[in-house]
């Protein structure tokens, strides 16, 4: 379990200061099924890397990105999954707050913690049409597919098919911008 600083407390004997840390507390599995949903992002890279057997590399990828001032939620929904890291983004330049990114990389985390997270709490919405595909070409790559032309090829296809459905989902649903200021960050 990861432990966060929460508060400072005053001694009134010896008034010496001390930290008082409290474990983050988890999440009710559905909610963090319901927030994926609404907020989380199933992706697969597919890029050309000489250190492997075929040249080509297949990366499956889940994250979360929010602005920085919900970053809790982002822990708490780590702790609650049980794995990944949380990264700080740095979006000055385009004028955004700052903003955090949980995001889960490593394939032993994707296949053996994360997956079996989203089979026993099932996503409910489109969302879970991508992690359908996601999860079939996690299967591929367990089962060493990604090493063939033939594999790479047909992960091809189903990252194809989850670009579609994200496009998809991106042209039904009005978005607004709250993630940037109407003068930049530096009001």
């Amino acid at each position: 379990m990861q432990l966060q600083e929460v508060s400072r407390v005053h001694s009134t004997r010896s008034k010496a200061r001390k930290e008082r840390i409290q474990p983050i507390k988890k999440l009710h599995p559905q909610y963090v099924a319901g927030f994926v949903d609404g907020e989380g992002s199933f992706w697969v890279s597919i890029y050309k890397d000489d250190c492997m057997k075929n040249k080509v590399l297949v990366r499956p990828e889940f994250s979360i990105e929010l602005r920085d001032d919900d970053k809790e939620i982002l822990h708490r929904i780590k702790e609650t999954i049980g794995c990944g890291k949380i990264y700080e983004c740095k979006y000055e330049r385009y004028g955004w707050y700052p903003h955090v990114k949980f995001k889960v990389s490593r394939f032993d985390e994707v296949s053996e913690i994360l997956i079996p997270f989203f089979e026993k709490n099932p996503l409910q919405a489109k969302q879970a049409k991508r992690f359908c595909l996601f999860k079939k070409i996690v299967e591929k790559r367990k089962k060493g597919q990604h090493l063939t032309k033939k594999g790479v090829n047909e992960i091809k296809k189903l990252q194809e098919a989850m670009r579609v459905l994200g496009k998809k989902h991106r042209l039904e649903t009005a978005r607004v911008r709250e993630n940037r200021s109407p003068s930049g960050v530096g009001q």
